[in-house]
């Protein structure tokens, strides 16, 4: 994905109305000097509650906007591994309510259906906390299905490739290859190394007594390796297969049975349709749930910066929520101007709404790495290369 896929969404204090906030910033970053592109991003009027209440969200909301966005990436993640060698296509099947993850978050409307705005913000958050949890055991639960099919069917196919030293020879040999049935006598497959060819067929009647003159045939070869047969009576097997190891020849444990033969090719074809007939669900099932959690996530920085906005900006509630879309190369000059901007707050922000007296309270930012006179959350879109 060539566009950058960083967005801040930030809030400023309403000057005289919001529509101002908005308008003052708009043009000195992106009208006057082109370093972004913004877009208004609408929350709705949330119940405030009382500040202890906030101070105490306010962290829990940093740990839900973390276990969203990580589980998001982990569903995202896993579509691209069920896609295999469809993966190209994964960009197009993350979407969030049917739009792209950009248009989804430019244009964002808060969900009133899942979370009623009459609830309180601390019921919104566990409403998302519970969703999300949700959906993280279902995958755990799909996934592990999934990978368990798929594993044993790759075991199988890795069976029916390979050297023939380890490879699965049942759908190598025929019925005639064997002598079946004999009271004394029984056919073994040997593993010969293309070099030594010639010593097997000059000398493999000598390794031991009883062995049928002119009973082996050669059924296949690959790179490094021929398959032989070499039929002998039962009584010399084992003295056979030492002398052999001795002339680098290995035989291969087989007993020619078409019933197991016949069930362990059904076996691999059974595995196969129930894969395709899972893919189909599962990848549906990873779409819808991928958006799910993608607007969740969104809401949770929602709530987030409504949250900081009054715990920063006080009562009665008065802030504008943007949504900065930067210029790659402009972010060091946006944040500067973004800095003169609101660099005032720094002073007025613990006074204005008399709740804080400059005291370290959690929630207020201080603790984040990132602090600025505004609120700040960043958001990184691209669900798959960008690791949380």
């Amino acid at each position: 994905m060539s566009t950058m896929t960083e967005y801040w969404l930030i809030s400023a204090p309403g000057d005289k109305t919001c529509q101002q906030t908005w308008e003052t910033m708009n043009n000195v970053t992106s009208k006057q000097n082109n370093l972004c592109e913004n877009f208004k991003f609408h929350i709705p009027d949330l119940k405030v509650g009382t500040l202890d209440q906030l101070v105490g969200l306010s962290d829990d909301l940093g740990k839900l906007d973390g276990y969203v966005e990580q589980t998001t990436r982990k569903i995202a993640a896993y579509l691209g591994d069920v896609l295999e060698d469809q993966r190209d296509k994964l960009y197009e099947n993350l979407q969030a309510n049917n739009n792209e993850l950009a248009l989804y978050i430019t244009r964002f409307q808060w969900d009133l259906a899942k979370y009623p705005t009459k609830q309180s913000l601390r019921n919104i958050a566990d409403i998302i906390s519970k969703q999300v949890g949700q959906i993280d055991a279902d995958l755990k639960t799909k996934s592990a299905a999934y990978n368990n099919l798929k594993g044993n069917l790759q075991n199988l196919e890795k069976k029916q490739t390979g050297s023939l030293l380890t490879r699965n020879l049942a759908d190598l040999v025929k019925k005639e290859h064997f002598i079946l049935d004999s009271e004394y006598l029984t056919t073994l497959l040997v593993i010969v190394p293309k070099a030594n060819m010639g010593d097997w067929n000059a000398h493999y009647e000598k390794i031991t007594d009883m062995i049928v003159p002119r009973s082996s045939q050669t059924i296949t070869q690959d790179a490094d390796y021929a398959l032989c047969t070499v039929t002998l009576f039962k009584k010399v097997v084992d003295e056979f297969k030492l002398h052999a190891r001795e002339r680098k020849f290995v035989v291969r444990e087989f007993v020619y049975n078409e019933e197991e033969l016949a069930a362990g090719k059904n076996e691999i074809t059974k595995l196969v349709t129930d894969k395709k007939k899972q893919f189909g669900p599962l990848v549906r099932w990873l779409k819808v749930n991928f958006s799910e959690c993608f607007c969740a996530w969104v809401h949770v920085k929602a709530l987030r910066v409504f949250v900081e906005s009054v715990l920063r900006y006080g009562l009665p509630v008065n802030f504008q929520a943007i949504l900065i879309h930067p210029n790659k190369k402009s972010t060091k000059r946006l944040r500067d101007v973004l800095q003169q901007l609101y660099s005032h707050l720094d002073g007025s922000a613990g006074s204005s709404g008399g709740n804080a007296d400059n005291v370290d309270i959690p929630g207020l930012g201080f603790g984040q790495s990132e602090y600025y006179p505004y609120v700040y959350y960043k958001l990184n879109i691209d669900m798959v290369e960008t690791k949380v």
